[in-house]
């Protein structure tokens, strides 16, 4: 049963499976992200309190899941957003403390 909908990262999806998919999930989580679950919520907090309401869960989501390093990066991760330096450069130093 589907109780609510929330965009959420690779890793961040691997706390709501059910124990028999999890070992599987986070094996597969583990491929393709370089972060643990509790980075990745770390990540989500800081870029929450940056206040941009540009972005949204999804976007976060795909900014957590990428962690892109340069602006052309973040661009190519949020496609439409329309950021200014400095909110690129709040968004890239909080990745930077991650990677």
């Amino acid at each position: 049963m589907i109780k609510n909908q929330k965009a959420l990262s690779l890793v961040e999806s691997t706390e709501y499976a059910s124990l028999n998919e999890k070992v599987n999930l986070k094996a597969y989580a583990k491929k393709f992200t370089k972060l643990d679950l509790k980075d990745a919520k770390e990540i989500r907090i800081k870029i929450e309190r940056l206040g941009l309401v540009k972005l949204d869960e999804k976007s976060i989501s795909k900014i957590i899941d990428i962690l892109p390093d340069t602006a052309e990066d973040l661009h190519k991760v949020v496609f439409g957003i329309n950021f200014d330096d400095d909110e690129i450069q709040k968004i890239i130093n909080i990745i930077k403390e991650f990677k």
